[in-house]
Protein backbone atom coordinates (compact mmCIF):
# COMPACT_ATOMS: atom_id res chain seq x y z
CA UNK A 1 0.00 0.00 0.00
CA UNK A 2 1.54 3.35 -0.97
CA UNK A 3 0.40 5.29 2.21
CA UNK A 4 3.23 2.87 4.04
CA UNK A 5 5.81 2.56 1.52
CA UNK A 6 9.38 3.91 2.56
CA UNK A 7 11.23 3.31 -0.43
CA UNK A 8 13.77 6.58 -0.60
CA UNK A 9 13.63 7.37 2.68
CA UNK A 10 16.69 6.83 5.04
CA UNK A 11 16.46 6.25 8.55
CA UNK A 12 18.59 6.12 11.35
CA UNK A 13 17.59 4.23 14.40
CA UNK A 14 19.91 4.40 17.89
CA UNK A 15 19.82 1.02 19.77
CA UNK A 16 19.39 -0.96 16.53
CA UNK A 17 21.64 -3.30 16.56
CA UNK A 18 19.01 -5.47 19.20
CA UNK A 19 15.62 -5.61 20.93
CA UNK A 20 13.14 -3.70 20.12
CA UNK A 21 15.45 -1.02 17.98
CA UNK A 22 16.44 -4.19 15.60
CA UNK A 23 12.59 -4.97 15.55
CA UNK A 24 12.05 -1.58 14.31
CA UNK A 25 14.54 -1.65 11.92
CA UNK A 26 13.64 -5.14 10.25
CA UNK A 27 10.40 -3.52 9.72
CA UNK A 28 11.55 -0.02 8.37
CA UNK A 29 13.79 -1.75 6.05
CA UNK A 30 10.49 -4.25 4.93
CA UNK A 31 8.86 -1.06 3.76
CA UNK A 32 11.72 -0.19 1.37
CA UNK A 33 13.78 2.39 3.94
CA UNK A 34 17.31 2.16 4.12
CA UNK A 35 19.03 2.23 7.61
CA UNK A 36 21.68 3.80 9.42
CA UNK A 37 21.95 1.34 13.08
CA UNK A 38 23.81 3.39 15.26
CA UNK A 39 25.45 2.28 18.46
CA UNK A 40 28.28 1.62 20.30
CA UNK A 41 28.82 -2.13 19.65
CA UNK A 42 30.66 -2.65 16.66
CA UNK A 43 30.17 -6.21 16.00
CA UNK A 44 26.55 -6.48 17.05
CA UNK A 45 26.03 -3.02 14.90
CA UNK A 46 27.69 -5.08 11.89
CA UNK A 47 25.39 -8.27 12.80
CA UNK A 48 22.30 -6.17 12.76
CA UNK A 49 23.42 -4.63 8.99
CA UNK A 50 24.16 -8.12 7.70
CA UNK A 51 20.45 -9.18 8.81
CA UNK A 52 18.68 -6.37 7.50
CA UNK A 53 20.66 -6.73 4.05
CA UNK A 54 19.40 -10.31 4.22
CA UNK A 55 16.04 -8.67 3.76
CA UNK A 56 17.62 -6.69 0.64
CA UNK A 57 17.84 -3.33 2.24
CA UNK A 58 20.42 -0.81 2.25
CA UNK A 59 22.12 -0.47 5.65
CA UNK A 60 25.18 0.90 7.44
CA UNK A 61 26.52 0.46 10.38
CA UNK A 62 27.53 4.08 12.31
CA UNK A 63 29.50 3.83 15.96
CA UNK A 64 27.96 6.72 18.22
CA UNK A 65 27.73 8.10 21.92
CA UNK A 66 24.04 9.16 21.80
CA UNK A 67 25.54 10.67 25.25
CA UNK A 68 27.65 13.22 23.20
CA UNK A 69 26.60 16.05 21.18
CA UNK A 70 29.02 16.35 18.23
CA UNK A 71 29.21 12.44 18.23
CA UNK A 72 25.31 12.51 17.67
CA UNK A 73 25.73 15.29 14.95
CA UNK A 74 27.91 13.47 13.18
CA UNK A 75 26.04 10.22 13.27
CA UNK A 76 23.63 12.46 11.16
CA UNK A 77 26.17 13.99 9.04
CA UNK A 78 27.70 10.03 7.89
CA UNK A 79 24.14 9.21 7.70
CA UNK A 80 23.27 12.19 4.74
CA UNK A 81 26.62 11.56 3.05
CA UNK A 82 25.95 7.43 3.22
CA UNK A 83 22.38 7.94 1.67
CA UNK A 84 22.09 11.20 0.34
CA UNK A 85 19.09 12.12 3.21
CA UNK A 86 17.84 12.02 6.44
CA UNK A 87 14.04 11.38 6.75
CA UNK A 88 13.58 9.36 10.21
CA UNK A 89 14.48 9.23 13.37
CA UNK A 90 14.10 6.36 15.88
CA UNK A 91 15.30 7.33 19.16
CA UNK A 92 15.52 3.85 20.63
CA UNK A 93 18.96 3.77 22.57
CA UNK A 94 18.50 3.38 26.19
CA UNK A 95 19.69 1.73 29.79
CA UNK A 96 18.34 1.13 33.18
CA UNK A 97 20.07 0.90 36.81
CA UNK A 98 17.65 -0.56 38.91
CA UNK A 99 17.77 0.90 42.32
CA UNK A 100 15.57 1.79 45.44
CA UNK A 101 15.33 6.29 45.36
CA UNK A 102 17.36 6.22 48.05
CA UNK A 103 20.28 3.69 46.97
CA UNK A 104 20.97 5.48 43.40
CA UNK A 105 23.96 7.61 43.01
CA UNK A 106 23.74 10.72 41.22
CA UNK A 107 26.04 9.01 38.57
CA UNK A 108 23.50 6.16 38.46
CA UNK A 109 20.70 9.20 37.38
CA UNK A 110 22.86 10.71 35.09
CA UNK A 111 23.76 7.56 33.10
CA UNK A 112 20.41 7.14 32.61
CA UNK A 113 19.01 10.06 32.07
CA UNK A 114 21.56 10.83 29.80
CA UNK A 115 21.64 7.47 27.83
CA UNK A 116 17.68 7.49 27.51
CA UNK A 117 16.33 11.23 27.70
CA UNK A 118 19.08 13.32 26.76
CA UNK A 119 20.45 11.22 23.48
CA UNK A 120 16.78 11.71 21.94
CA UNK A 121 16.59 15.46 22.61
CA UNK A 122 20.72 15.76 20.69
CA UNK A 123 19.77 13.34 18.00
CA UNK A 124 16.68 15.25 17.09
CA UNK A 125 18.30 18.65 17.06
CA UNK A 126 20.86 16.57 15.09
CA UNK A 127 18.45 15.62 12.69
CA UNK A 128 16.19 18.86 12.55
CA UNK A 129 18.30 20.66 9.37
CA UNK A 130 18.64 17.12 7.31
CA UNK A 131 14.96 16.56 7.54
CA UNK A 132 14.05 20.40 6.63
CA UNK A 133 16.36 20.09 3.87
CA UNK A 134 14.66 16.71 3.08
CA UNK A 135 11.08 18.74 2.69
CA UNK A 136 10.23 16.99 6.44
CA UNK A 137 10.71 14.24 8.56
CA UNK A 138 9.66 11.60 10.95
CA UNK A 139 11.00 11.47 14.50
CA UNK A 140 9.89 8.10 16.50
CA UNK A 141 10.78 8.03 20.14
CA UNK A 142 11.01 5.20 22.43
CA UNK A 143 9.51 5.59 25.51
CA UNK A 144 8.21 2.99 28.23
CA UNK A 145 5.10 2.09 30.29
CA UNK A 146 7.37 3.80 33.41
CA UNK A 147 6.20 6.81 31.26
CA UNK A 148 2.46 6.29 32.94
CA UNK A 149 3.12 4.12 36.14
CA UNK A 150 5.63 4.28 38.68
CA UNK A 151 7.80 1.99 40.33
CA UNK A 152 9.86 1.27 43.16
CA UNK A 153 13.36 0.76 41.26
CA UNK A 154 12.54 2.80 38.15
CA UNK A 155 13.06 6.61 39.93
CA UNK A 156 15.59 7.43 36.82
CA UNK A 157 14.51 4.99 34.27
CA UNK A 158 10.66 6.34 35.26
CA UNK A 159 11.72 10.26 34.95
CA UNK A 160 13.70 9.40 31.59
CA UNK A 161 10.93 7.91 29.72
CA UNK A 162 8.23 10.43 31.19
CA UNK A 163 10.92 12.79 30.10
CA UNK A 164 10.43 11.49 26.69
CA UNK A 165 6.53 11.80 26.25
CA UNK A 166 7.13 16.07 26.62
CA UNK A 167 9.99 15.92 24.68
CA UNK A 168 7.50 14.58 22.03
CA UNK A 169 5.28 17.16 22.57
CA UNK A 170 7.19 19.52 22.55
CA UNK A 171 8.68 18.91 19.31
CA UNK A 172 5.52 17.82 17.55
CA UNK A 173 4.48 21.96 18.42
CA UNK A 174 7.55 23.66 17.56
CA UNK A 175 8.46 21.80 13.89
CA UNK A 176 5.12 20.82 13.04
CA UNK A 177 5.78 23.68 10.72
CA UNK A 178 8.40 21.99 9.01
CA UNK A 179 6.30 19.16 8.18
CA UNK A 180 7.78 16.93 11.12
CA UNK A 181 5.96 14.71 13.09
CA UNK A 182 7.17 13.61 16.61
CA UNK A 183 5.40 10.36 18.13
CA UNK A 184 6.23 8.32 21.12
CA UNK A 185 5.71 4.33 21.21
CA UNK A 186 5.34 3.45 24.80
CA UNK A 187 6.47 -0.65 25.18
CA UNK A 188 4.98 -2.72 27.69
CA UNK A 189 6.62 -5.96 29.18
CA UNK A 190 8.91 -7.02 26.07
CA UNK A 191 11.58 -9.85 25.71
CA UNK A 192 14.68 -8.22 25.27
CA UNK A 193 18.33 -8.41 26.84
CA UNK A 194 16.99 -5.35 29.23
CA UNK A 195 14.30 -7.30 30.60
CA UNK A 196 16.09 -10.55 31.10
CA UNK A 197 17.26 -8.94 34.08
CA UNK A 198 14.44 -7.62 35.59
CA UNK A 199 12.92 -10.82 35.50
CA UNK A 200 14.85 -12.06 38.42
CA UNK A 201 15.36 -8.86 40.28
CA UNK A 202 11.65 -8.93 40.70
CA UNK A 203 10.03 -11.99 41.81
CA UNK A 204 6.86 -12.73 40.72
CA UNK A 205 7.25 -10.29 37.49
CA UNK A 206 6.65 -12.56 34.34
CA UNK A 207 3.54 -14.17 36.26
CA UNK A 208 1.99 -10.82 37.02
CA UNK A 209 2.67 -9.60 33.41
CA UNK A 210 1.22 -12.23 31.86
CA UNK A 211 -1.65 -12.44 33.76
CA UNK A 212 -2.72 -8.66 33.58
CA UNK A 213 -2.00 -8.18 29.76
CA UNK A 214 -4.66 -8.86 27.84
CA UNK A 215 -2.30 -10.59 24.90
CA UNK A 216 -1.43 -13.10 27.86
CA UNK A 217 2.04 -12.94 26.91
CA UNK A 218 5.18 -10.58 26.99
CA UNK A 219 5.34 -8.67 23.70
CA UNK A 220 8.43 -9.61 21.45
CA UNK A 221 10.39 -7.04 19.39
CA UNK A 222 8.83 -7.87 16.29
CA UNK A 223 5.60 -6.62 17.51
CA UNK A 224 7.17 -3.16 16.85
CA UNK A 225 7.56 -3.23 13.15
CA UNK A 226 4.03 -2.54 12.67
CA UNK A 227 3.88 0.69 14.53
CA UNK A 228 7.27 1.81 12.81
CA UNK A 229 6.33 1.78 10.07
CA UNK A 230 2.75 3.70 10.43
CA UNK A 231 4.58 6.34 12.08
CA UNK A 232 7.55 6.76 9.55
CA UNK A 233 5.23 6.64 7.04
CA UNK A 234 2.50 9.15 4.91
CA UNK A 235 0.09 7.23 6.74
CA UNK A 236 0.48 9.33 9.81
CA UNK A 237 1.08 12.35 8.50
CA UNK A 238 -1.89 13.90 10.34
CA UNK A 239 -0.10 12.11 13.63
CA UNK A 240 2.13 14.09 15.81
CA UNK A 241 2.64 14.69 19.92
CA UNK A 242 1.18 11.26 20.70
CA UNK A 243 2.20 8.34 22.92
CA UNK A 244 1.17 4.86 22.06
CA UNK A 245 1.09 2.06 24.22
CA UNK A 246 2.24 -1.21 22.60
CA UNK A 247 2.11 -3.57 25.54
CA UNK A 248 -0.71 -6.51 24.86
CA UNK A 249 -3.66 -4.24 27.03
CA UNK A 250 -1.51 -4.01 30.06
CA UNK A 251 -2.48 -0.38 30.67
CA UNK A 252 -5.70 -1.04 29.89
CA UNK A 253 -6.47 -3.62 32.79
CA UNK A 254 -6.54 -3.19 36.50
Amino acid sequence: MELFDLKGKVAIVTGGNGGIGLGIARGLAQAGASIAVAGRNAAKNAAAVKALEALGAKAAALEVDVRDEASCRALVARTAEAFGRVDILVNNAGTNIRKLPQEQTLADWREVLDTNLTSAFLCSQAAYPAMVKAGGGKIISIGSMLSIFGGPLMAAYGSSKGGIVQLTRSLAAAWGKDNIQANAILPGFINTDLTKTAKVQIPGLNQRVIARAAAARWGEPEDFAGIAVFLASAASDYVTGTAIPVDGGYSIQM
